[in-house]
């Protein structure tokens, strides 16, 4: 039971830190107001409300009563009553009253007003309206063969206290939330930044020195942050100069293992051997490529359709067919996409005779999926072909011409740019490749 209504009060609470602060702070300040208007309205303006609509019913009484008073002159009475008690009064003849008021109970003028009519005229008819003039009430009270209409400003039965104190105690409130909202997204706009900075590094773009900001708490974050963005770039770098080291070590001995084979008699050895040499060379000539490229490329905003549409062309193979949705542009590094759609590519040639290319969107991602009716891959080889230097025994990759980075470095790619990367069997039966991009 705790458990269901723990995960539902989740689901209906808003899941940015912006909006859960702002509940926390205009929240209490909600029901603090509500409590005090409650109060007020029950202790203060209803209560005063009554007292004076009694005292006005109470005039009226004392006025019918003194009119029906023979030793007194009725017109004179009548002046006395709208001159010292503000009671606008007239005395029309009407034997047939019929008049049949609005039952508004959400009205608390109407109901003080009713419940003291009846109090003092439940012998008599009587009829008010408080909604047809807007500064005055409209009371009739039978009487004999008519009925007295009474005008009375509507001040009389309502304080104006209460519009004052309404003003007063919202006024304040919004002031209050709206100091909270900008309080609030000064102290979230940090962590919005320090995120953005987080993604945008996952990513590989390259970032200019961030400035922690805001309290304490997200500042060592941010300071934290720095620190291990400078050690990983650090470690990229050392890694770069590293393999470039190596890559220029290697090539030494390489050339003289070259040159001694020129002198190896047994030719079919000597061939042996260089196809070895020339493999490493590969090997070394194509991750040195992409790690170079990898670092030193800046990010654009290129139409990745046309991308797509002209690596299909430079094939010229009517076996290549696609299907491109137009005109969807994407932000990355563009050699660098290119090169990954062109090793899957080059896969699905040298492995089937047909190739499907598409290119479609959904409402946050893009989707390009690669398709041939090779071999395939076996399932339980999907993880480990995108490891580095990684061939299967049987199948697709036993091949010389194959180094075993082609999946890993387009893997390396796409989870880059913030994607990812899933392999599948195809409609042809062959292998199918599925890439996401976030948009």
């Amino acid at each position: 039971m705790f458990y269901g209504l723990n995960k539902f009060v989740k689901n209906i609470l808003p899941k940015r830190l912006f909006y859960r602060a702002l509940l926390i702070v205009a929240v209490p300040v909600i029901i603090l107001q509500l409590i005090i208007t409650i109060v007020f309205f029950d202790s203060l303006w209803i209560k005063t409300n009554k007292g004076m609509t009694k005292a006005l019913v109470n005039e009226i009484n004392t006025f019918i009563k003194v009119y029906n008073d023979e030793i007194y002159d009725k017109e004179e009475i009548t002046k006395l009553f709208s001159i010292y008690q503000d009671l606008n009064i007239e005395f029309v003849e009407d034997d047939d009253f019929n008049y049949v008021y609005d039952e508004r109970w959400f009205s608390p003028i109407d109901r003080t007003l009713r419940r003291e009519l009846k109090s003092k005229f439940n012998d008599k008819e009587y009829w008010f309206n408080t909604i047809s003039y807007k500064e005055l009430i409209d009371i009739r009270i039978k009487y004999q063969g008519g009925y007295f209409k009474f005008l009375i400003p509507r001040d009389r039965v309502t304080s104006s206290s209460a519009r004052i104190f309404a003003l007063w105690i919202t006024v304040p409130a919004v002031i209050v939330v709206f100091v909270s909202l900008i309080f609030l997204k000064n102290q979230t706009r940090p962590i919005t930044n320090l995120a953005k900075a987080a993604e945008r590094f996952g990513k590989g773009e390259e970032i200019e020195e961030f400035k922690p900001s805001g309290a304490a708490e997200i500042r060592q974050a941010g300071y934290e942050f720095d620190k291990m963005r400078k050690r990983i770039v650090r470690h990229l770098n050392q890694r770069s100069e590293m393999l470039s080291g190596i890559s220029h070590d290697l090539r030494t001995p390489l050339t003289r293992m070259k040159l001694q084979i020129a002198f190896i008699k047994d030719k079919e050895l000597g061939n042996k051997l260089a196809e070895d040499i020339n493999e490493m060379e590969k090997m070394l000539n194509e991750y040195l490529q992409f790690t170079s490229s990898s670092y030193l490329e800046k990010d654009e905003k290129f139409n990745l359709s046309q991308l797509i549409d002209e690596t299909i062309k430079k094939y010229n193979n009517k076996n290549i067919s696609s299907n491109i949705s137009s005109n969807f542009y994407f932000n990355g590094r563009k050699n660098l996409i290119r090169r990954c759609i062109n090793n899957l590519i080059d896969n699905a040639i040298k492995y089937g005779d047909k190739v499907h290319v598409e290119l479609n969107n959904s409402k946050d991602s893009l989707f390009i999926k690669i398709e041939d009716n090779g071999p395939g891959i076996a399932e339980k080889e999907h993880e480990n072909v995108f490891k580095p230097f990684y061939k299967i025994d049987k199948g697709r990759a036993d091949s010389k011409s194959s180094v075993g980075l082609g999946l890993s470095i387009a893997s390396d790619i796409i989870r880059s740019h913030g994607g990812n990367i899933k392999l599948e069997k195809s409609s042809m039966n062959g292998l199918g490749v599925k890439i996401f991009f976030p948009i």
